[in-house]
């Protein structure tokens, strides 16, 4: 089985632009605020299908 997709390794690599959270088929991703009040994307494992779409459509992947 596939890995769960890894959106970002730290804030900077991800805009926060919901691309990812908008093309999910099932979703699985969710937006989340953080402390400073920035969205960021959440994927839920349990519902994520590994389709990898929130990868293809990332603008900084």
């Amino acid at each position: 089985m596939k890995k769960i997709p890894i959106l970002f390794n730290i804030k900077e690599e991800c805009c926060g632009c919901a691309a990812c959270y908008s093309i999910c088929p099932k979703e699985a991703i969710k937006m989340e605020l953080d402390e400073e009040g920035f969205e960021y994307p959440i994927i839920d494992e349990n519902e994520c299908i590994r389709c990898y779409k929130c990868l293809k459509v990332c603008y900084f992947k």
